[in-house]
């Protein structure tokens, strides 16, 4: 399967909770495919989720951290609550209706 034909299942600037890790962030990027290292993977990757699917960049609320997470360990957080974390101003413009936003020009 060409990655041209892979559908994320989740956007930037949506709300996602990590079924695994139990945190809730904002999407600030997506990569079609796996686009980290062998040794993160190996290092990291512990569960050995497919690299042929989505993975995300994720800002964790409530912390400074930003993870790389695979599309299988998330799943769209329906709080509707902001995420708080110091770099969400640098990614978006405004928060409405559970969803960031981003313009034109940060993209």
């Amino acid at each position: 399967m060409s990655t041209a034909a892979i559908k994320p299942l989740f956007f930037i600037g949506q709300l996602v909770h990590h079924k695994k890790f139990d945190y809730r962030g904002v999407i600030i990027d997506v990569d079609a495919v796996f686009e980290g290292t062998e040794e993160w993977y190996q290092q990291v990757a512990l569960s050995r989720p497919p690299k042929d699917k989505p993975w995300y960049h994720v800002l964790v609320h409530n912390s400074e951290q930003m993870t790389y997470v695979a599309e299988r360990h998330l799943e769209q957080d329906h709080s509707n609550e902001a995420i708080n974390h110091p770099a969400v101003d640098m990614y978006f413009d405004d928060f409405a209706n559970g969803v960031y936003i981003t313009s034109a020009k940060k993209q």
